[in-house]
């Protein structure tokens, strides 16, 4: 079996750090040949290998600090050529609504549809969740809307960070609610009874059952990003696997946050309020190569066009953000998550808590598919793109 290689290149420094991973104790030599658009590792008569995107073209005279890690393999860094990164990588949601269009709303875990041919005749972005807080800071009169909430009308989609609000009244279908169903129960408890009176804001799909979002007010309903799809009306619905669409939603959360606010620390919280991952974005810029060893496997690194979708074959590419996190259920890091929660510089982010919980399964998957020593920092976990991280 010959040698797999990584690849993690930063776009916005122009450098890479190659990893070839071998077996542990290492079988036979590792023959490492670097051209501008290509990267080999032979071993053993097989051969590991791809041809880089032309937009990538490495520098083989600057390679330099070649080591072998044990568990990990040979570490080579290099730079290399690659247009900077751009801002156009993720279509945001504010971006594809458009006033007078008409969409459609699908369960994004079985494809049923949930709002059929919505037409909206305003797309409005939401203040930041404490705005209200900075109208007692920087007015000098009492704040004058100390109670009011922000509700959609008719014909309105109001969008938040991770969550839209429609109008209840002007869906062409709703989703059910649990207070319908047998799911719900009956509490007779009376300590039960406020997280009974939580579980009937749940707003479920008919078909699959999964949580959708939460009823606001008797004609408000919020949808989570992470669970519905949403498509012009005039084009057929195409399922995305479930862990690609959280990625990509999630990291593209982070990324916008991060630039409208210069925050790079969140808290995802779950729709019950309560912590499960913190995570710290390191940069956005990132993307991964990935080869694993064969024998005569001689595979092409295919231009980035799905993101954070690996490629198919023996190759694979993922434009990655990475991240630092980490988990805060059962009890665990519980002084530190209290810590970030009481930080005016750490920015909250609410999903489902089903989702943060997926969401922390892919996390540690990515973690262990690195090589150990890129697995954390300063007690962080550190997984590698997204894939996600």
């Amino acid at each position: 079996m010959a040698a797999g290689l990584l690849l993690e290149i930063r776009r916005g420094t122009q450098s890479a750090l190659l990893v070839i991973r071998e077996a542990d104790p290492p079988s036979s030599p590792v023959d490492v040949s670097v051209a501008a658009d290509r990267v080999e590792a032979r071993s053993s008569g097989s051969c590991a290998a791809a041809a880089l995107p032309a937009e990538v073209r490495l520098a083989p005279s600057s390679c330099r600090g070649l080591r072998r890690l044990p568990g990990d393999g040979l570490h080579l860094r290099m730079r290399l050529r690659c247009p900077p990164p751009g801002s156009d990588l993720v279509s945001t949601l504010r971006e594809s609504l458009k006033p007078q269009k008409n969409y459609v709303f699908y369960c994004q875990s079985c494809g049923d549809i949930i709002v059929k041919d919505q037409r909206f005749f305003r797309v409005l972005p939401l203040p930041s969740e404490n705005w209200s807080a900075l109208v007692e800071e920087w007015c000098c009169h009492p704040n004058p809307f100390p109670t009011s909430t922000l509700h959609p009308q008719h014909g309105d989609c109001f969008l938040g960070d991770t969550f839209f609000l429609l109008n209840s009244k002007s869906e062409s279908h709703v989703p059910e609610f649990p207070m319908c169903c047998s799911e719900t129960g009956h509490h007779t408890s009376q300590s039960h009874s406020n997280l009974k009176s939580k579980e009937n804001t749940r707003v479920v799909c008919k078909r699959c059952k999964t949580m959708l979002g939460e009823t606001i007010s008797s004609d408000t309903i919020k949808y989570y990003v992470t669970e519905v799809i949403i498509q012009p009306s005039e084009r057929s619905f195409s399922p995305t696997p479930r862990s690609q669409f959280i990625q990509s939603v999630v990291a593209q959360c982070l990324v916008e946050l991060s630039s409208a606010k210069s925050t790079f620390r969140f808290t995802l919280k779950g729709h019950n309020g309560k912590i499960y991952i913190l995570i710290w974005l390191l940069n956005s810029d990132t993307l991964l190569v990935e080869s694993s060893g064969s024998s005569s496997s001689h595979g092409v690194f295919t231009p980035f066009g799905d993101i954070f979708i690996p490629s198919s074959g023996p190759v694979g590419t993922w434009n990655a953000v990475k991240v630092l996190y980490q988990p805060c259920i059962n009890s665990r890091n519980k002084e530190l998550a209290d810590a970030w929660e009481n930080d005016i510089g750490v920015h909250p982010l609410k999903f489902p808590s089903e989702t943060c919980l997926e969401l922390l399964l892919i996390l540690g998957l990515s973690t262990t598919s690195l090589p150990p020593s890129l697995r954390c920092m300063n007690s962080f976990q550190y997984p590698a793109g997204s894939k996600e991280g």
